[in-house]
């Protein structure tokens, strides 16, 4: 879906509207090529160097803004806006790694029998949605292959994910929807950036 082109200029681009937005509270004026005006779902994940501890991850799992317009929100929510971290502090932006996953559009997983979800999802190559009522959590493909999850742990952990009982997936009443990512990383702080294969 994207080259490892476009994929080093979306890590480079959040990273830059990071350092830019903790370090001096602004957002930097980026050019972006053509493919980033299409719609496109993205998160931004923070993790901590060397330790590679998660420290903020925020995004968008469906195409509802231009990518270009995504990356940049994502990037700045992760680094100031998730609920489970404190705000980035200026003094921590030499010691994280950026990672971007571009997403493809959340799909119903159709199936007459819950059961018939262990069959349908694949580890590494999926990220999921769970959905009951208000209720709605989601993990991202990478996220059970960096755990060590089976299919049913994973269903369990975007299940709790959603403020749900582990084994609500088993639940017809129950929406799980899956999507696919490619991921591009800094290997270093600042540094070569890569694509992570999942599977």
């Amino acid at each position: 879906m994207y080259s490892d082109e476009e994929g080093e200029i979306a890590v480079k681009a959040a990273r830059k509207v990071i350092d830019s937005y903790v370090g001096e509270g602004s957002i930097p004026e980026i050019e972006f090529p053509p493919s980033f005006d299409r719609p496109s779902g993205v998160f931004t994940t923070i993790n901590t160097y060397p330790e590679r501890m998660l420290r903020g991850c925020i995004g968008f799992p469906g195409p509802y803004f231009p990518l270009k317009e995504a990356l940049v929100k994502s990037a700045i929510e992760a680094a100031t806006s998730d609920p489970r971290f404190y705000p980035l502090a200026p003094e921590e932006l030499d010691h994280i790694v950026v990672e971007v996953s571009l997403l493809t559009p959340p799909r119903l997983i159709e199936v007459k029998n819950p059961k018939e979800y262990l069959k349908k999802i694949v580890v590494g190559r999926d990220g999921l949605i769970v959905q009951k009522g208000f209720a709605r959590g989601l993990l991202l493909p990478q996220v059970p292959v960096e755990e060590n999850w089976d299919v049913e742990d994973f269903l369990r952990g975007t299940c709790m994910k959603a403020g749900l009982p582990a084994n609500c997936w088993k639940d017809r009443k129950t929406k799980i929807f899956s999507f696919s990512g490619e991921v591009f990383s800094e290997k270093t702080p600042r540094g070569e950036i890569y694509r992570k294969e999942l599977i």
